[in-house]
């Protein structure tokens, strides 16, 4: 096991075009035995960074080091690193067998009797241990994504990489391996970073999450954090199914506390959210489970909207509506399903309340909270 830092890691890719910056001046500290999960939208630089951890890609600037010693100019057979693909990468020719121990046979000076038994004993905790003499085109693809994982266990290496090793899976064997690779990871403590652009797959597995965007850290924090805590209008949207919904608001002081006025909206709220943001302009957002269809409240403490869409997923109805030209959604009970087309009233309790500077789109106020950290400083607090 070990622990893992990025200091101001950047990446850089020459181009016909000019210069590209896959990753830029990244800081992150893993301790010992955390499950970290990368996310954010393709090209953010999430499977760059592993690569560069891994010895695949080489690092323009900056520091990556594990237990205190850089490994920049370390090749990778010497990092002690399991690293596991989305394409599982197993050689056709040869059995689940082979394909588990041929990196041992290669790097180590292992017996062939002590390979064997890890591999019999990887296999065991995979589940495959019937399949040992099966070659992979007669496995399905959750089989030899089990291989390809039980290949990197046999290694016993410091640290795991996982550069989205589920993305060729249906959702049910997604979820199925979801639940197995955190089990493994709590029986084998090692030290695991998992790339991912799937956020539900981030927010049930990770101890952290690391959210990228175009090569830049947005936020770092536990799975409650960054979802109840985003700090700016990015991870507000990217994190929670379906996403926030944003309004650009103006903050009024008024004699019983305060007004939150934009185009469709004109809510009071109380005077401590008024103690909290100043008054001016900001971004409201608003998560979908947090607005109530309640067609009784009160002018001053709701606003109208109209229904486009209902979608019924079983568990809760998803309601797509439209609040004076802007996208509204809502996600409500089984037993609220009002027609298309019809009008409805929102409200909302002050403590979901989430407001962003208009100008940056960092966080300013979560609930009666004020937001007033950097994502570089959520990092060094988690």
């Amino acid at each position: 096991m070990a622990r893992v830092e990025f200091d101001t890691v950047t990446k850089v890719f020459q181009d016909t075009s000019g210069p590209i910056v896959a990753v830029e001046e990244l800081s992150l500290d893993i301790p010992d035995g955390e499950f970290v999960v990368f996310v954010g939208p393709s090209g953010c630089g999430k499977s760059t960074t592993l690569r560069m951890l891994a010895g695949l890609e080489s690092i323009t600037d900056g520091e990556i080091r594990l237990d205190g010693t850089p490994v920049n100019d370390m090749s990778p057979r010497d990092r002690d690193i399991a690293m596991v693909f989305q394409s599982y990468a197993l050689y056709p020719h040869k059995t689940v067998r082979q394909n588990m121990g041929y990196g041992l046979h290669l790097s180590t000076d292992l017996q062939d009797e002590e390979i064997d038994r890890r591999v019999v004993e990887a296999a065991e905790m995979m589940g495959i241990e019937d399949l040992l003499d099966k070659k992979p085109g007669s496995l399905s693809g959750g089989q030899q994504q089990r291989v390809a994982t039980g290949r990197a266990i046999v290694r016993e290496p410091s640290v795991f990489l996982f550069d989205e090793p589920l993305s060729n899976l249906d959702a049910q064997l997604r979820k199925h391996m979801r639940t197995e690779l955190a089990r493994i990871h709590s029986e084998l403590g090692i030290t695991t970073i998992y790339v991912t652009h799937d956020q539900e797959e981030a927010m049930t597995m990770a101890d952290r999450i690391v959210i990228l965007d175009n090569g830049q850290l947005q936020q770092v924090g536990t799975p409650k954090d960054v979802y109840y805590r985003p700090a700016n209008t990015f991870v507000a949207d990217f994190i929670g199914s379906p996403s926030m919904n944003f309004f650009d608001v103006e903050l009024e002081a008024t004699e019983s506390g305060g007004r939150l006025v934009g185009t469709g909206i004109d809510c009071e709220v109380s005077n401590r959210i008024v103690e909290q943001a100043e008054p001016g302009e900001y971004i409201l957002s608003l998560r979908p489970e947090n607005l109530v269809v309640d067609n009784e409240a009160s002018a001053s403490e709701s606003f109208e909207a109209t229904v486009d869409v209902v979608e019924v997923i079983g568990s809760d109805n998803f309601l797509y509506l439209d609040v004076a030209g802007q996208e509204c959604r809502v996600r409500t009970p089984v037993d609220v399903e009002p027609t298309e087309g019809e009008t409805v009233r929102l409200t909302f309790e002050e403590s979901d309340i989430h407001l962003f500077d208009r100008d940056t789109e960092e966080a300013v106020l979560h609930g009666y909270t004020r937001a007033d950290s950097s994502p570089r400083t959520i990092q060094q607090e988690a």
